[in-house]
């Protein structure tokens, strides 16, 4: 377990420094993260970055305003609103991660076979 929090907490230093060199917050980059996944609603969002709803509404704004995410009328529910990640909001997340040299490092040290195997752990322990 120490092993596995100290790669998170790594992880997590890394991201943090590289959205900041993007000149967002960890905050703003997870939430970039999370919509490249897919479009989701405001509150979906706040589930999955473990925040209030009314949090989320400050992170959007400032990412809207830099025309990094939109507002878009769910095609399901028109009274909800999904967030969708802009074209310049994806070349954003790519700089980020492109930017986490210490994990891409690490990473770069593993075989392709050994990368693979990493995932398959991951994925079991972490079911998505």
């Amino acid at each position: 377990m120490e092993l596995l929090t100290h790669s998170l907490s790594e992880h997590y230093a890394d991201f943090s420094a590289a959205a900041g060199s993007a000149g967002l917050t960890a905050m703003q980059a997870k939430s970039l993260t999370v919509l490249r996944g897919a479009p989701t609603s405001m509150r979906s969002l706040a589930a999955a970055l473990t925040c209030d709803a009314s949090n989320v509404t400050g992170i959007i704004d400032r990412l809207e305003k830099r025309d990094l995410v939109r507002r878009a009328v769910s095609p399901t529910d028109r009274r909800v609103k999904n967030l969708v990640l802009t074209e310049d909001g994806e070349k954003a997340i790519d700089m980020i991660r492109e930017r986490m040299e210490h994990v891409q490092t690490g990473l770069d040290r593993l075989s392709e076979e050994e990368r693979t195997e990493l995932f398959r752990l991951l994925t079991a322990v972490f079911p998505q």
